[in-house]
């Protein structure tokens, strides 16, 4: 049994609320009594991510301009959902067409995992889409420019070792779709 103890919450309130972002400022009892009351949590929504295989093994890949790091990142192709309107696995599906235009009937649940919990409340929920083809249309939102790129399933442990792949959650979902599909 760990001998690690949850905080305890003693106040918390929302102090920034808009559509691009919500925080909420805690007040915390840690386990040797201290307080801290400027504990700054991220109110994320939940995120379905896609590792989009194709009938001849090209992963689908969407490169993005990501204005937190201020670079333009090669990625698997992911998107936000509120988790009470849609589950998981719709909003895998949604994104996937959306961002795309790649559709797929077979989707495998890999992971689901938490995005980033030290200030950050949500989870990233992987998925592998299996015969993934270019039948539904593409629906971009307002921030996204995208740009698909096909990569051979041979080649993309290569980009992660050289660091043309290195966005967290997609590198996660390249693995865990790797040793399923191996198994």
């Amino acid at each position: 049994m760990s001998r690690i103890k949850k905080w305890k919450l003693i106040n918390s309130q929302l102090v920034l609320n808009n559509q691009w972002c919500q925080v909420k400022q805690d007040t915390v009892q840690l386990p040797n009594g201290q307080i801290v009351d400027d504990y700054f949590v991220n109110l994320r929504p939940e995120i379905a991510l896609v590792f989009p295989l194709t009938p001849d093994n090209q992963i689908v890949f969407v490169r993005q301009y990501r204005h937190g790091v201020q670079e333009i990142l090669l990625e698997l192709p992911a998107g936000s959902f509120n988790a009470q309107q849609e589950d998981s696995l719709m909003a895998a599906r949604r994104e996937l067409e959306e961002e795309t235009g790649y559709v797929s009937e077979q989707f495998i649940q890999l992971a689901t995992l938490y995005d980033n919990p030290v200030k950050d409340n949500n989870k990233i929920h992987l998925y592998l889409a299996l015969n993934a083809s270019p039948l539904g249309k593409q629906h971009l939102d307002l921030t996204e420019d995208i740009e698909l790129v096909l990569v051979p399933m041979t080649r993309v442990k290569y980009m992660i070792q050289c660091g043309e792949i290195c966005v967290c959650g997609s590198v996660a979902a390249i693995y865990l779709a790797l040793d399923f599909l191996k198994s």
